[in-house]
């Protein structure tokens, strides 16, 4: 383990750690860290034993605390960096993820006023493909992710982990810029896998295939994404998150036909973690 220590806090304000974990993050960490640095006490980086230049890059901040644990499941990785902070407040990010303008300063009162609530939940605004998404579905995303320390832990559900309050949450202004996917090429890998870990789970809870939700889902997830949901005003980037939504469902209930008909183990894209419960 490789830990460096920030300033000792002297004031009498409420402090506030942002806690990130990483694996192979040399192309994002670095923005990450600038969009918090000035504003926050420590930052905690929970790292997964990177192969490439993240480590250096974290340590070159005086204010980086700088861990490495072994990944073994999300959920576990994001309660541990929480568990390292030594700070009543923790702001939670991925490596992918900056802190606007506005929403720092959302947070700076938010914590000075130290209300007495568990946690803050605040919008995600997705930039893809050169264009931040205000529609598709995609926006305001609220999500959980400053919270008192013990009072919030991180649980899993069938896709994504979450932040759980133990006590009442507030809405703060400000967006949190999330850098979803690089390309393409890289949205198709995501909803590739995606696709199988919410298929496994989709067959795990007892259901099995059907036809008709094959035939007929994805284009109904096509309407609601590009019409319903107003991604025709996202422009181009609207009406490819329509068509990625559409291949998603496809493959969802494709792949819950090879998990149910043709009684395969798993999707092979799915690591150990992941296994076949019926």
């Amino acid at each position: 383990m490789s830990v460096r220590t920030g300033e000792i806090f002297m004031s009498n304000r409420p402090t506030l750690a942002a806690a990130i974990i990483t694996y192979n993050e040399e192309e994002n960490i670095q923005a990450c860290l600038d969009s918090v640095t000035d504003f926050v006490d420590e930052i905690v980086v929970l790292d997964s034993i990177s192969t490439d230049a993240t480590k250096e890059i974290c340590l070159k901040n005086s204010k980086v605390k700088f861990f490495e644990y072994p990944f073994d499941d999300y959920k576990k990785q994001k309660n541990r960096a929480a568990e390292k902070c030594s700070t009543e407040w923790i702001l939670s990010l991925d490596a992918d993820e900056r802190v606007s303008v506005e929403l720092r300063r959302s947070i700076e009162a938010f914590v000075e006023d130290n209300p007495d609530v568990s946690g803050a939940k605040f919008p995600r605004l997705v930039q893809y493909l050169n264009r931040d998404i205000r529609h598709s579905g995609w926006y305001p995303n609220q999500r959980y992710r400053l919270f008192r320390k013990g009072d919030a832990f991180w649980e899993r559900d069938v896709l994504h982990e979450k932040l759980i309050l133990k006590g009442p949450g507030t809405s703060l202004k400000g967006d949190l810029i999330h850098l979803t996917v690089k390309d393409l090429s890289d949205h198709v890998k995501n909803v590739n896998r995606f696709s199988s870990i919410a298929a496994l789970g989709r067959y795990n809870k007892g259901k099995d295939f059907s036809l008709f939700r094959l035939l007929f889902k994805p284009p109904g997830a096509f309407i609601e994404t590009y019409l319903l949901k107003l991604g025709l005003l996202d422009r181009m980037q609207g009406f490819i998150i329509a068509v990625f939504a559409a291949y998603y469902v496809f493959l969802r209930e494709a792949k819950l036909f090879e998990l149910s008909v043709i009684k395969s183990d798993k999707p092979s894209n799915l690591s150990e973690q992941y296994k076949k419960e019926r």
